[in-house]
């Protein structure tokens, strides 16, 4: 685990361009008073809640808090959408209420083919909202409709998330020294 998970370290240097503009779209929505929303399936679920909390309390230093939120944690929200309208639109429905143009979602999957996730990405860009995919093995369906996408060149699950918390911990120090 740890030797797969060093060389696949060794190769994020061919997708740093792909982070680098994700990067900026997440700093150009935060300096335009956006809201950063994250989304994603099961493990990719509790990496998106690591990340909005990392940006509305702190990553490293102290700082004010940034507009960061989670679509996977009101379990109200999440059983009312699911029942009423299907599972496929959890997220799509949370960013028609929620989003507005400027704001940014990042969406988090290991597969890329996740359709509550495609469907949000369509409803985000029909309000006017950023979109960054942060994925695995070949991005999938999400990697050509996100306006950024950062594919971790992985087929492996585990290391994928490995380095999708990486990834993000490096957006979390951008924004620590923005604010």
């Amino acid at each position: 685990n740890i030797l797969e998970h060093q060389k696949l370290v060794s190769k994020l240097e061919f997708i740093s361009s792909d982070v680098n503009l994700a990067s900026n779209l997440i700093e150009s929505s935060l300096k335009n008073d956006g809201c950063i929303f994250f989304c994603g399936n099961g493990g990719s679920a509790a990496d998106s809640q690591h990340l909005a909390a990392e940006f509305t309390g702190r990553f490293v230093r102290e700082r004010k808090a940034i507009s960061g939120l989670a679509l996977t944690t009101d379990t109200s929200t999440l059983t009312a959408i699911g029942n009423d309208y299907g599972y496929d639109e959890i997220f799509a429905r949370q960013i028609e209420g929620l989003a507005k143009s400027g704001d940014c979602l990042v969406v988090i999957s290991t597969s890329g083919n996740s359709t509550n996730i495609v469907r949000a990405i369509h409803k985000a860009k029909e309000i006017g909202v950023i979109t960054v995919g942060l994925l695995g093995k070949d991005g999938g369906k999400i990697k050509d409709i996100c306006d950024v996408s950062v594919v971790v060149p992985s087929q492996s699950t585990a290391r994928i998330q490995e380095m999708h918390i990486l990834i993000g911990h490096t957006w979390c120090e951008v924004v620590d020294e923005l604010f």
